[in-house]
């Protein structure tokens, strides 16, 4: 339950687009229950969160359309369903805390980044809320002239 976006570098996908389109308040560590052939693919770095996103049902969290290419070496013998819902592993207080904020305040889930920590496979996930039309452009006017900051400052 940290603010602060974790610090990974051995990072497997992630989700730029999030960034763009929401506010994300608050990060959250989730771990994934994962069948042998998805460690595998996730191994060779064959994961895509573009289109995922996280529903919270019956006190548990899945996340759902997240895109897992099977390995044609790693997964003869099982049928392989790439965008099969997965089970997000969350302390029963995160849980609670974004029942809440989902169900009362209007938030959304967001995962934002798929990554390695001590050999686990971890997603960043997002409580996030929607940005409007002129949200995006302010954000969009802050990055340029922060851009053009910088290269006024190099030239001197």
């Amino acid at each position: 339950m940290s603010k602060k976006k974790p610090v990974s570098n051995h990072q497997i996908a992630g989700n730029k687009k999030a960034y763009h389109d929401y506010f994300i308040e608050e990060h959250f560590e989730a771990g994934l229950s994962l069948q042998g052939w998805e460690v595998k693919s996730l191994r060779a770095g064959r994961a895509h969160l573009k289109e995922s996103y996280v529903l919270l049902r019956d006190n548990e969290a899945f996340l759902f359309g997240c895109h897992l290419s099977p390995l044609t070496s790693a997964s003869t013998h099982v049928d392989a369903d790439p965008t099969r819902t997965r089970k997000l592993l969350l302390h029963r207080e995160e849980i609670d805390r974004l029942v809440g904020a989902v169900e009362r305040k209007g938030y959304a889930l967001i995962p934002l980044a798929l990554y390695w920590k001590h050999n686990r496979a971890k997603l960043d996930i997002g409580l996030a809320r929607g940005k409007k039309e002129y949200d995006k452009r302010a954000t969009e006017k802050d990055r340029d002239w922060n851009r053009d900051k910088q290269r006024l400052m190099r030239e001197r």
